[in-house]
């Protein structure tokens, strides 16, 4: 994933309203969330959830699926190890070695 990619992602996780949204997400696993039980979970108005949902979308960091007329949010989790591992791989890689 290039820094462009992994530098949205991060900015969409950004918002205080998005990661608690992004958290919930997660939190359901891999059948995903209704977007009528998330409102209700968050207590958010629809076009609030609506619009940050799509920042989420466009980031790749959450997809969505239509069962019927319901509308669910699952997590992209190999999205979310791809951004955690950009971070991850960087950690001490400039440190230097004591000499004895």
């Amino acid at each position: 994933m290039d820094i462009e990619t992994i530098a949205k992602a991060l900015k969409e996780l950004g918002h205080p309203t998005r990661l608690m949204i992004y958290k919930s997400v997660v939190r359901a696993g891999y059948q995903g969330i209704a977007v009528g039980g998330l409102q209700e979970k968050l207590a958010i108005p629809g076009s609030t959830l609506s619009h940050h949902v799509s920042g989420l979308v466009s980031a790749g960091l959450i997809s969505q699926r239509r069962e019927g007329r319901t509308l669910f949010c699952t997590a992209e989790y190999d999205t979310l190890q791809t951004v955690i591992g950009f971070l991850q791989d960087e950690c001490c890689a400039d440190e230097q070695t004591p000499t004895v």
